[in-house]
């Protein structure tokens, strides 16, 4: 799989980075005691930890507002999906278990503070994916499972299009039981150096792989 930032992209946010992590012959499945739990601890930690603390002020969630407003997109209308799973837990609104891929998936996007994508590789078409920022025109129906207009967003895309966002993903390509193979995609903090950015990814995929088994190979991706 061939991986390409646009130079939409890089005209307005140079610093950018993606990390990309490419899963084959993975078991995904209800998530294990050891993950729910330390899910559960880690977002009641997040809830004391903003009692005292503005959301705005965590640097993760605050980068890439700052990179939503470099796109040309409200970060106070649309809020990336990182931001949104905190706003949630400072409702103490907890994130219910979804299967192992989704759980960790949330918990990895809670630790590094940025939204992170995971996609079934099975259900895109072609044989690159680009992101880009999408243009006025574009839209998709999301997780959410409302129309979400895409116009200025950073968006991954296969050869049919758009499938995934910073923001809200698709409902083309998600990850379930059946997943055997998958894509991760890392919207890394801009302000990481290449080093950090790969140091963390491959973290990101080691940990991954010791719950789903399977292999992977991981590349970031930067202007």
């Amino acid at each position: 799989m061939e991986i390409k930032i646009n130079s939409s992209i890089c005209t307005k946010v140079p610093e950018i980075k993606i990390g990309f992590i490419h899963y084959e012959n993975i078991k995904v499945d209800a998530s294990p005691q050891m993950l729910k739990g330390r899910l559960q601890l880690f977002q009641e930690s997040i809830f004391f930890d903003l009692q005292d603390k503005p959301l705005t002020d965590v640097e993760g969630i605050k980068e890439w507002r700052q990179t939503f407003k470099k796109t040309g997109k409200d970060p106070n209308r649309y809020r990336h999906s990182a931001e949104a799973l905190y706003r949630r837990i400072k409702k103490q609104n907890y994130l219910s278990t979804i299967n192992s891929a989704i759980d960790l998936n949330n918990f990895f996007s809670l630790q590094y503070e940025v939204p992170i994508g995971i996609y079934d590789l099975d259900k895109l078409t072609g044989k690159e994916i680009q992101l880009k920022i999408a243009s006025e025109s574009e839209t998709y129906t999301g997780l959410n499972g409302r129309e979400n207009s895409l116009e200025n967003l950073i968006v991954s895309c296969d050869q049919k299009g758009a499938f995934g966002s910073p923001f809200v993903d698709s409902d083309r390509a998600p990850v379930n039981n059946c997943t055997k193979n998958a894509i991760q995609i890392v919207y890394l903090k801009p302000s990481l150096s290449i080093e950090e950015a790969n140091r963390l990814t491959d973290s990101l995929m080691k940990m991954f792989l010791q719950i789903h088994g399977g292999s992977g190979t991981y590349k970031v991706v930067s202007c």
